[in-house]
């Protein structure tokens, strides 16, 4: 049983993880379009805002699925990111709609280029686990061949 929930669970974390990679190229090109004035900050709001929801939920969802599995690295290494995700969304702006971008504040360049390096950051790390997944996937399947 632990044989079959590990290998879902590397697998969910696979495919999630390649979601989250494409969440967090979209982002960085978006605010770069920002940058170069390309792009309105309403319309880069209403854009990036609906995404943000689900980036946390898939990465939440991933990192119980491995406390559920028993593969505490994994969930050691995702716990920090699900927290900061916890942080970043109670001290977002005031608004109605989900989200953590405001139209308002995004035009400041200390909040453009935190955001930034935000979302270069968690690219990286989604990255990183990617081919840590990939991985510890082989290493289960080889381990109990």
């Amino acid at each position: 049983m632990t044989f079959i929930l590990s290998i879902f669970s590397y697998s969910c974390g696979l495919i999630v993880d390649a979601f989250l990679i494409f969440i967090a190229l979209f982002q960085i090109i978006s605010l770069d379009e920002m940058k170069n004035d390309y792009r309105n900050p309403i319309d880069l709001c209403q854009t990036l805002n609906p995404l943000v929801l689900p980036e946390y939920i898939a990465h939440t969802i991933i990192t119980v699925l491995f406390i559920i599995s028993g593969h505490w690295l994994s969930a050691a290494v995702n716990v920090p990111l699900m927290l900061y995700h916890i942080h970043r969304y109670e001290k977002r702006p005031l608004m109605s709609d989900p989200g953590i971008y405001d139209a308002t504040t995004i035009l400041q360049v200390n909040e453009l280029s935190v955001s930034t390096r935000e979302s270069w950051t968690k690219l990286v790390f989604y990255f990183v686990t990617f081919l840590y997944y990939l991985f510890a996937l082989i290493y289960v399947l080889i381990q109990n061949v």
